[in-house]
């Protein structure tokens, strides 16, 4: 008798926000993968902030989205629940086989989502108040600098080589908060030119936060 796995039989849960970069990163793993799942979304403005709740806190310690609900068990933080879906459902891939670009892919990776994001997230930018515009642009300017030159080295089609990585995942949504913070994408021509590559992809237009079920009606493709 033959069976089935929990991730057969309950479909992966993401608990996200339409407009959390780290949420969108999730959901191109989950449209790369081709992996059914349910969203259910948090509001990270509504109610003073829906991630705030001792419901949610029960899910994610942190108050912090994404969090995912997959095989039994519950995950958080953007690149742990990438990671792992990687691991349990590995085509098709997001890591290179090669090592050394594994580790180009992991640098970039590390510099969007420990470098740039978590300082003009949110959570922050409340904390900044009227000057938060500036902030975040200075933030994503620092980082894009440093990410330009590196890119440039490593991009073939994409961020590594030839092949969509975990990298990619983590470019364009951070591309895209640089074009909601007015940043001036013409300094930056590698990430401009890959990200232009990428949002023709299928699974990063599904994954937009322009088409979620959360998306306000005015914001919505």
């Amino acid at each position: 008798m033959q069976f089935l796995q929990l991730g057969e039989i309950f479909p992966p849960v993401l608990y996200g926000y339409f407009r959390s970069s780290c949420s969108w990163r999730v959901r191109i793993a989950f449209a790369l993968k081709g992996i059914e799942y349910e969203q259910k979304p948090v509001n990270l403005i509504k109610d003073g902030g829906q991630q705030l709740t001792d419901q949610f806190k029960a899910i994610n310690p942190m108050q912090q989205v994404p969090a995912v609900t997959i095989d039994g068990i519950t995950l958080s933080q953007s690149l742990a629940i990438i990671q792992y879906i990687e691991e349990t459902r590995p085509e098709p891939r997001l890591l290179p086989a090669d090592p050394k670009q594994r580790g180009q892919v992991r640098i970039i990776c590390d510099i969007i989502a420990s470098g740039i994001q978590p300082l003009q997230n949110l959570y922050v930018l409340q904390k900044i108040g009227a000057e938060k515009v500036q902030w975040a642009q200075h933030f994503i300017n620092r980082g894009f600098e440093a990410l330009e030159p590196i890119l440039k080295q490593t991009a073939g089609k994409y961020c590594v080589g030839d092949e969509i990585s975990m990298a990619d995942i983590c470019l364009v949504p951070q591309v895209y908060n640089a074009e909601r913070f007015k940043v001036d994408m013409s300094q930056f021509p590698t990430i401009r030119r890959l990200n232009q590559t990428l949002t023709e992809i299928d699974a990063f237009k599904v994954s937009h936060p322009s088409c979620q079920p959360d998306t306000p009606d005015d914001l919505q493709a």
